[in-house]
Protein backbone atom coordinates (compact mmCIF):
# COMPACT_ATOMS: atom_id res chain seq x y z
CA UNK A 1 0.00 0.00 0.00
CA UNK A 2 3.16 1.93 -0.04
CA UNK A 3 2.78 2.92 -3.19
CA UNK A 4 -0.59 4.66 -2.56
CA UNK A 5 1.16 7.58 -0.86
CA UNK A 6 3.94 8.02 -3.02
CA UNK A 7 3.93 11.55 -5.25
CA UNK A 8 5.55 9.81 -8.37
CA UNK A 9 1.61 7.78 -8.52
CA UNK A 10 -0.41 10.56 -8.36
CA UNK A 11 1.48 12.57 -10.56
CA UNK A 12 1.68 9.74 -13.11
CA UNK A 13 -2.29 9.49 -12.87
CA UNK A 14 -2.58 13.37 -13.33
CA UNK A 15 -0.09 13.18 -16.34
CA UNK A 16 -2.24 10.39 -18.11
CA UNK A 17 -5.25 12.48 -16.93
CA UNK A 18 -4.12 15.49 -18.50
CA UNK A 19 -3.05 13.84 -21.47
CA UNK A 20 -6.27 12.39 -22.40
CA UNK A 21 -9.12 15.45 -20.80
CA UNK A 22 -11.38 14.75 -23.41
CA UNK A 23 -11.02 10.97 -23.15
CA UNK A 24 -11.19 11.06 -19.21
CA UNK A 25 -14.60 13.17 -18.98
CA UNK A 26 -16.41 11.43 -20.97
CA UNK A 27 -15.72 8.20 -19.07
CA UNK A 28 -16.35 9.82 -15.86
CA UNK A 29 -19.79 11.28 -17.02
CA UNK A 30 -20.23 7.45 -18.56
CA UNK A 31 -19.83 6.22 -14.75
CA UNK A 32 -21.81 9.19 -13.05
CA UNK A 33 -24.67 9.28 -15.19
CA UNK A 34 -25.42 5.31 -14.06
CA UNK A 35 -24.92 6.15 -10.22
CA UNK A 36 -27.12 9.38 -10.73
CA UNK A 37 -29.71 7.37 -12.42
CA UNK A 38 -29.55 4.95 -9.48
CA UNK A 39 -29.76 7.60 -7.01
CA UNK A 40 -32.59 10.02 -8.94
CA UNK A 41 -34.94 6.97 -9.84
CA UNK A 42 -34.65 5.32 -6.30
CA UNK A 43 -34.97 8.40 -4.65
CA UNK A 44 -38.61 8.62 -6.93
CA UNK A 45 -39.78 5.61 -6.41
CA UNK A 46 -39.55 6.34 -2.72
CA UNK A 47 -41.01 9.81 -3.09
CA UNK A 48 -44.26 7.89 -4.62
CA UNK A 49 -44.40 5.03 -1.98
CA UNK A 50 -44.26 8.01 1.21
CA UNK A 51 -46.85 9.86 -0.97
CA UNK A 52 -49.33 6.52 -1.81
CA UNK A 53 -48.07 5.71 2.12
CA UNK A 54 -49.06 9.41 3.16
CA UNK A 55 -52.62 9.24 1.67
CA UNK A 56 -53.44 5.84 2.61
CA UNK A 57 -51.24 4.97 5.80
CA UNK A 58 -53.91 5.35 8.42
CA UNK A 59 -56.82 3.42 6.19
CA UNK A 60 -57.13 -0.32 6.56
CA UNK A 61 -56.45 -1.06 3.08
CA UNK A 62 -57.49 -4.48 3.00
CA UNK A 63 -61.22 -3.06 2.95
CA UNK A 64 -64.40 -3.27 1.19
CA UNK A 65 -67.27 -1.15 1.00
CA UNK A 66 -70.81 -2.43 0.42
CA UNK A 67 -74.14 -0.52 -0.38
CA UNK A 68 -77.64 -0.91 -1.78
CA UNK A 69 -78.81 -0.15 -4.71
CA UNK A 70 -81.61 -1.43 -7.30
CA UNK A 71 -82.49 -4.87 -8.87
CA UNK A 72 -81.94 -5.99 -12.54
CA UNK A 73 -83.61 -9.11 -12.63
CA UNK A 74 -87.13 -10.13 -11.01
CA UNK A 75 -87.00 -12.93 -8.43
CA UNK A 76 -89.28 -14.50 -6.22
CA UNK A 77 -92.54 -12.55 -6.81
CA UNK A 78 -90.13 -8.81 -6.63
CA UNK A 79 -90.09 -7.26 -10.14
CA UNK A 80 -87.37 -5.29 -11.57
CA UNK A 81 -86.01 -2.29 -9.89
CA UNK A 82 -86.72 -2.74 -6.57
CA UNK A 83 -84.90 -0.80 -4.26
CA UNK A 84 -84.19 -2.02 -0.71
CA UNK A 85 -81.49 -1.15 2.15
CA UNK A 86 -79.25 -2.81 4.30
CA UNK A 87 -80.27 -3.95 7.94
CA UNK A 88 -78.93 -4.17 11.10
CA UNK A 89 -79.57 -8.04 10.91
CA UNK A 90 -76.99 -8.27 8.25
CA UNK A 91 -74.63 -6.99 10.19
CA UNK A 92 -75.50 -10.17 12.36
CA UNK A 93 -75.19 -12.54 10.17
CA UNK A 94 -72.20 -11.64 8.57
CA UNK A 95 -70.14 -11.03 11.28
CA UNK A 96 -71.40 -14.91 12.52
CA UNK A 97 -71.10 -16.73 9.42
CA UNK A 98 -67.27 -14.53 8.28
CA UNK A 99 -65.93 -14.33 11.95
CA UNK A 100 -62.87 -16.03 10.87
CA UNK A 101 -62.27 -13.85 8.14
CA UNK A 102 -63.92 -10.55 9.08
CA UNK A 103 -62.12 -8.90 11.54
CA UNK A 104 -63.98 -5.38 11.27
CA UNK A 105 -67.33 -4.57 10.36
CA UNK A 106 -68.52 -0.82 11.08
CA UNK A 107 -72.09 -0.37 9.47
CA UNK A 108 -73.01 3.30 8.71
CA UNK A 109 -75.65 6.14 8.06
CA UNK A 110 -74.79 9.21 6.53
CA UNK A 111 -77.00 12.15 5.63
CA UNK A 112 -76.20 16.03 4.73
CA UNK A 113 -77.18 18.96 7.16
CA UNK A 114 -76.96 22.69 8.27
CA UNK A 115 -74.93 22.88 11.08
CA UNK A 116 -74.96 25.91 13.21
CA UNK A 117 -72.30 27.41 15.49
CA UNK A 118 -73.72 31.09 16.47
CA UNK A 119 -73.72 33.26 13.90
CA UNK A 120 -71.78 30.79 11.45
CA UNK A 121 -72.96 28.20 9.91
CA UNK A 122 -72.14 25.70 7.29
CA UNK A 123 -73.65 22.39 5.09
CA UNK A 124 -71.98 19.51 6.03
CA UNK A 125 -72.32 15.65 6.19
CA UNK A 126 -73.34 13.92 9.10
CA UNK A 127 -72.26 10.88 10.05
CA UNK A 128 -73.63 8.09 12.55
CA UNK A 129 -70.88 5.59 13.15
CA UNK A 130 -69.50 3.40 15.90
CA UNK A 131 -66.24 3.57 17.47
CA UNK A 132 -64.84 1.06 15.70
CA UNK A 133 -64.86 2.94 12.57
CA UNK A 134 -61.65 4.97 14.02
CA UNK A 135 -59.76 1.66 13.69
CA UNK A 136 -60.44 1.02 9.64
CA UNK A 137 -60.53 4.74 9.02
CA UNK A 138 -58.23 6.16 11.44
CA UNK A 139 -58.53 10.02 12.85
CA UNK A 140 -55.51 12.17 13.53
CA UNK A 141 -57.28 14.29 16.23
CA UNK A 142 -56.23 17.51 16.69
CA UNK A 143 -58.50 18.00 19.62
CA UNK A 144 -60.30 15.55 22.21
CA UNK A 145 -60.98 12.03 21.17
CA UNK A 146 -63.23 10.07 18.80
CA UNK A 147 -66.76 8.21 19.68
CA UNK A 148 -66.38 5.66 22.36
CA UNK A 149 -68.70 2.90 23.43
CA UNK A 150 -70.27 4.72 26.25
CA UNK A 151 -71.40 7.19 23.40
CA UNK A 152 -72.85 4.32 21.94
CA UNK A 153 -74.74 3.04 24.97
CA UNK A 154 -76.25 6.45 26.54
CA UNK A 155 -77.44 7.55 22.79
CA UNK A 156 -74.96 10.71 23.82
CA UNK A 157 -75.57 13.63 21.92
CA UNK A 158 -71.76 14.30 20.82
CA UNK A 159 -69.60 14.92 18.02
CA UNK A 160 -66.20 14.92 16.50
CA UNK A 161 -65.99 17.34 13.53
CA UNK A 162 -63.15 18.21 11.49
CA UNK A 163 -60.89 20.88 11.22
CA UNK A 164 -62.19 22.58 7.94
CA UNK A 165 -65.48 22.52 9.54
CA UNK A 166 -63.69 23.75 13.11
CA UNK A 167 -62.10 26.62 11.17
CA UNK A 168 -65.54 27.60 9.35
CA UNK A 169 -67.33 27.39 12.48
CA UNK A 170 -64.93 28.38 15.83
CA UNK A 171 -63.30 32.22 15.86
CA UNK A 172 -59.58 31.50 15.52
CA UNK A 173 -57.35 30.25 18.23
CA UNK A 174 -60.96 28.87 20.35
CA UNK A 175 -61.25 26.10 22.37
CA UNK A 176 -63.72 23.88 20.42
CA UNK A 177 -64.21 20.89 22.98
CA UNK A 178 -66.80 21.50 25.33
CA UNK A 179 -68.66 23.70 23.14
CA UNK A 180 -72.27 23.18 21.37
CA UNK A 181 -72.87 23.35 17.72
CA UNK A 182 -76.44 22.32 16.57
CA UNK A 183 -77.28 19.64 13.87
CA UNK A 184 -80.61 19.94 12.97
CA UNK A 185 -81.84 21.78 15.10
CA UNK A 186 -80.47 19.91 17.90
CA UNK A 187 -77.30 20.94 20.26
CA UNK A 188 -74.00 18.39 20.48
CA UNK A 189 -71.81 18.78 22.13
CA UNK A 190 -67.78 19.23 20.64
CA UNK A 191 -65.64 16.27 21.74
CA UNK A 192 -63.45 16.30 19.25
CA UNK A 193 -62.10 17.87 16.21
CA UNK A 194 -59.40 15.70 13.55
CA UNK A 195 -56.87 16.59 11.21
CA UNK A 196 -58.07 16.81 7.58
CA UNK A 197 -57.16 14.35 4.93
CA UNK A 198 -57.36 13.87 1.23
CA UNK A 199 -57.62 10.19 0.79
CA UNK A 200 -57.28 8.85 4.16
CA UNK A 201 -60.74 10.15 4.84
CA UNK A 202 -63.37 9.20 2.41
CA UNK A 203 -66.50 11.05 4.33
CA UNK A 204 -64.90 14.71 3.32
CA UNK A 205 -66.07 17.31 5.72
CA UNK A 206 -68.10 15.38 8.26
CA UNK A 207 -69.56 15.67 11.57
CA UNK A 208 -69.43 11.82 13.50
CA UNK A 209 -72.24 11.15 16.07
CA UNK A 210 -72.93 7.88 18.01
CA UNK A 211 -74.84 5.20 15.47
CA UNK A 212 -77.33 4.91 18.18
CA UNK A 213 -77.91 8.69 18.76
CA UNK A 214 -78.59 8.86 14.67
CA UNK A 215 -80.71 6.55 14.30
CA UNK A 216 -83.01 7.92 17.44
CA UNK A 217 -82.52 11.96 16.01
CA UNK A 218 -83.39 10.43 12.12
CA UNK A 219 -85.57 7.81 12.78
CA UNK A 220 -83.75 4.62 10.69
CA UNK A 221 -85.20 2.26 13.00
CA UNK A 222 -83.03 -0.97 11.75
CA UNK A 223 -81.56 0.95 8.45
CA UNK A 224 -77.96 0.89 7.39
CA UNK A 225 -77.39 2.97 4.64
CA UNK A 226 -73.59 1.20 3.87
CA UNK A 227 -71.06 -0.79 5.51
CA UNK A 228 -67.29 -1.21 5.61
CA UNK A 229 -65.74 -4.34 6.10
CA UNK A 230 -61.69 -4.82 6.82
CA UNK A 231 -60.66 -8.84 6.72
CA UNK A 232 -58.10 -10.66 8.25
CA UNK A 233 -54.63 -10.92 6.88
CA UNK A 234 -54.21 -13.19 4.80
CA UNK A 235 -57.89 -13.62 4.00
CA UNK A 236 -58.20 -13.47 -0.26
CA UNK A 237 -60.07 -9.42 -0.07
CA UNK A 238 -61.76 -10.49 -3.61
CA UNK A 239 -63.12 -13.74 -2.72
CA UNK A 240 -64.23 -12.48 0.31
CA UNK A 241 -66.56 -9.39 -1.62
CA UNK A 242 -68.12 -12.03 -3.49
CA UNK A 243 -69.14 -14.22 -0.67
CA UNK A 244 -70.24 -11.09 1.24
CA UNK A 245 -72.37 -9.69 -1.25
CA UNK A 246 -74.13 -13.54 -2.10
CA UNK A 247 -74.72 -13.82 0.95
CA UNK A 248 -76.62 -10.64 1.51
CA UNK A 249 -78.26 -11.66 -1.96
CA UNK A 250 -79.79 -14.47 -0.40
CA UNK A 251 -80.58 -12.40 3.04
CA UNK A 252 -82.87 -9.64 0.94
CA UNK A 253 -84.34 -12.13 -1.78
CA UNK A 254 -81.91 -10.68 -4.89
CA UNK A 255 -81.34 -12.86 -7.46
CA UNK A 256 -77.70 -14.84 -7.32
CA UNK A 257 -76.95 -13.15 -10.84
CA UNK A 258 -78.00 -9.63 -10.61
CA UNK A 259 -75.02 -7.69 -10.64
CA UNK A 260 -76.63 -4.10 -10.23
CA UNK A 261 -78.45 -4.82 -6.62
CA UNK A 262 -75.19 -4.37 -4.95
CA UNK A 263 -72.55 -1.52 -5.00
CA UNK A 264 -69.27 -2.44 -3.69
CA UNK A 265 -65.39 -0.62 -3.56
CA UNK A 266 -62.61 -3.02 -2.81
CA UNK A 267 -59.53 -0.92 -1.48
CA UNK A 268 -57.52 -3.63 -1.05
CA UNK A 269 -58.13 -4.86 -4.74
CA UNK A 270 -57.15 -1.02 -5.72
CA UNK A 271 -54.17 -0.61 -3.46
CA UNK A 272 -53.08 -4.35 -4.36
CA UNK A 273 -52.71 -2.64 -8.38
CA UNK A 274 -50.63 0.18 -7.12
CA UNK A 275 -48.31 -1.95 -5.13
CA UNK A 276 -47.62 -4.24 -7.84
CA UNK A 277 -46.85 -0.66 -9.97
CA UNK A 278 -44.53 0.52 -7.25
CA UNK A 279 -42.40 -3.43 -7.28
CA UNK A 280 -42.34 -3.34 -10.57
CA UNK A 281 -41.28 0.53 -10.69
CA UNK A 282 -38.40 -0.54 -8.10
CA UNK A 283 -37.60 -3.60 -9.86
CA UNK A 284 -37.28 -1.66 -13.40
CA UNK A 285 -35.29 1.26 -11.23
CA UNK A 286 -32.82 -1.26 -10.10
CA UNK A 287 -32.15 -2.63 -13.53
CA UNK A 288 -31.55 0.33 -15.58
CA UNK A 289 -29.58 2.02 -12.91
CA UNK A 290 -27.01 -1.16 -12.23
CA UNK A 291 -27.20 -1.90 -16.11
CA UNK A 292 -26.25 1.88 -16.72
CA UNK A 293 -23.50 1.71 -14.13
CA UNK A 294 -21.92 -1.51 -15.68
CA UNK A 295 -21.98 0.01 -19.29
CA UNK A 296 -20.26 2.98 -17.59
CA UNK A 297 -17.94 0.63 -15.89
CA UNK A 298 -16.66 -1.02 -19.10
CA UNK A 299 -16.32 2.41 -20.68
CA UNK A 300 -13.61 2.80 -18.11
CA UNK A 301 -11.88 -0.51 -19.00
CA UNK A 302 -11.75 0.67 -22.20
CA UNK A 303 -10.50 3.63 -22.26
CA UNK A 304 -7.52 2.40 -20.26
CA UNK A 305 -7.08 -0.10 -22.61
CA UNK A 306 -6.39 2.42 -25.20
CA UNK A 307 -4.62 4.38 -22.74
CA UNK A 308 -1.91 1.38 -22.31
CA UNK A 309 -2.19 0.93 -26.34
CA UNK A 310 -0.47 4.74 -26.27
CA UNK A 311 1.57 4.34 -23.33
CA UNK A 312 3.52 0.97 -24.55
CA UNK A 313 6.68 3.38 -25.16
CA UNK A 314 6.35 4.73 -21.48
CA UNK A 315 5.53 1.77 -19.76
CA UNK A 316 8.81 -0.53 -21.95
CA UNK A 317 10.91 2.64 -20.26
CA UNK A 318 9.94 2.17 -16.94
CA UNK A 319 10.71 -1.56 -17.36
CA UNK A 320 13.80 -1.06 -18.73
CA UNK A 321 14.36 0.95 -15.05
CA UNK A 322 13.85 -1.43 -13.16
CA UNK A 323 9.65 -1.25 -12.40
CA UNK A 324 8.09 -4.43 -11.94
CA UNK A 325 5.07 -5.54 -13.35
CA UNK A 326 3.33 -5.77 -10.02
CA UNK A 327 3.90 -1.50 -9.73
CA UNK A 328 2.50 -1.53 -13.10
CA UNK A 329 -0.10 -3.30 -12.39
CA UNK A 330 -0.73 -1.47 -9.40
CA UNK A 331 -0.74 1.88 -11.44
CA UNK A 332 -3.46 0.89 -13.85
CA UNK A 333 -5.78 -0.56 -11.46
CA UNK A 334 -5.13 2.12 -9.15
CA UNK A 335 -5.87 4.91 -12.30
CA UNK A 336 -9.28 2.98 -12.94
CA UNK A 337 -10.36 3.03 -8.99
CA UNK A 338 -9.62 6.60 -8.71
CA UNK A 339 -11.95 7.62 -11.79
CA UNK A 340 -14.46 4.80 -10.60
CA UNK A 341 -14.49 6.59 -7.60
CA UNK A 342 -14.61 10.27 -8.52
CA UNK A 343 -16.96 9.78 -10.87
CA UNK A 344 -19.28 7.76 -7.95
CA UNK A 345 -18.94 10.71 -5.49
CA UNK A 346 -19.85 13.04 -8.05
CA UNK A 347 -22.73 11.21 -9.12
CA UNK A 348 -24.21 10.81 -5.64
CA UNK A 349 -23.92 14.64 -5.39
CA UNK A 350 -25.64 15.44 -8.76
CA UNK A 351 -28.34 13.13 -7.90
CA UNK A 352 -29.26 14.30 -4.28
CA UNK A 353 -29.01 17.71 -5.41
CA UNK A 354 -31.52 16.60 -7.83
CA UNK A 355 -33.60 14.81 -5.33
CA UNK A 356 -33.48 17.86 -3.15
CA UNK A 357 -34.87 20.06 -5.95
CA UNK A 358 -37.85 17.91 -6.77
CA UNK A 359 -38.85 17.63 -3.04
CA UNK A 360 -38.75 21.54 -3.08
CA UNK A 361 -40.74 21.82 -6.36
CA UNK A 362 -43.29 18.91 -5.97
CA UNK A 363 -42.60 17.27 -2.62
CA UNK A 364 -44.18 19.87 -0.36
CA UNK A 365 -47.78 20.61 0.82
CA UNK A 366 -50.92 18.50 1.09
CA UNK A 367 -50.62 18.05 -2.96
CA UNK A 368 -47.28 16.83 -3.17
CA UNK A 369 -46.71 14.59 -5.98
CA UNK A 370 -43.36 13.20 -4.39
CA UNK A 371 -43.42 13.11 -1.07
CA UNK A 372 -39.58 12.99 0.51
CA UNK A 373 -38.01 11.60 -2.19
CA UNK A 374 -34.83 9.89 -0.65
CA UNK A 375 -32.59 6.72 -0.80
CA UNK A 376 -31.39 5.14 2.34
CA UNK A 377 -27.23 6.21 3.36
CA UNK A 378 -26.61 1.72 3.40
CA UNK A 379 -28.21 1.40 -0.24
CA UNK A 380 -25.94 4.48 -1.30
CA UNK A 381 -22.89 3.22 -0.05
CA UNK A 382 -23.35 -0.15 -1.44
CA UNK A 383 -23.71 1.30 -4.82
CA UNK A 384 -20.88 3.06 -4.71
CA UNK A 385 -18.86 0.08 -2.98
CA UNK A 386 -19.86 -1.93 -5.58
CA UNK A 387 -19.21 0.66 -8.32
CA UNK A 388 -15.46 0.81 -6.72
CA UNK A 389 -14.94 -2.92 -6.93
CA UNK A 390 -16.20 -3.37 -10.58
CA UNK A 391 -13.77 -0.44 -11.35
CA UNK A 392 -10.91 -2.58 -9.65
CA UNK A 393 -11.55 -5.35 -11.32
CA UNK A 394 -12.44 -3.72 -15.01
CA UNK A 395 -8.94 -2.65 -14.31
CA UNK A 396 -7.69 -5.62 -14.27
CA UNK A 397 -7.47 -6.44 -17.46
CA UNK A 398 -5.85 -2.95 -19.16
CA UNK A 399 -3.06 -3.70 -16.05
CA UNK A 400 -2.49 -7.06 -17.21
CA UNK A 401 -2.47 -6.17 -20.90
CA UNK A 402 0.52 -3.21 -19.34
CA UNK A 403 2.44 -6.35 -17.50
CA UNK A 404 2.61 -9.18 -20.36
CA UNK A 405 4.20 -6.77 -23.06
CA UNK A 406 8.29 -7.03 -22.66
CA UNK A 407 10.14 -4.14 -22.38
CA UNK A 408 12.36 -4.47 -25.64
CA UNK A 409 9.28 -4.88 -27.39
CA UNK A 410 7.68 -1.78 -26.02
CA UNK A 411 11.04 0.52 -26.63
CA UNK A 412 10.41 -0.42 -30.46
CA UNK A 413 6.92 0.91 -30.26
CA UNK A 414 6.66 4.42 -31.64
Amino acid sequence: MKFLFESDTWQEIYGSIRKNKVRTAITIIGVLWGIFLLVVLLGSARGLENSFNKLFGNFATNSVFVWTQSTDTPFKGFQKGRRFSLTMNDIDVLKSEYSNEIKLLAPRNQTNNLIIKDFKSGDFRVSGDYPILDQIQKKKLIYGRFLNENDILNNSKVTVISEDMYKQLFDIDEMPVGQYIKINSIGYQVIGVYEASNVGNFDGDCAYIPFTTYKRVYNTANKVDWMMITANENVDIEQMERDVILTLKGLHKVHPNDERAFGSANLGKEIGKITGFLTGMQFLTWFVGIATLIAGVFAIGNILLITVKERTNEIGIRRALGATPKSIRQQIILESVFLTTIAGMLGIIFGSLILFGIDSAIGQGDDAVLVNPTVNIPIILIAFITLIILGTLIGLIPAHMATVVRPIEALREE
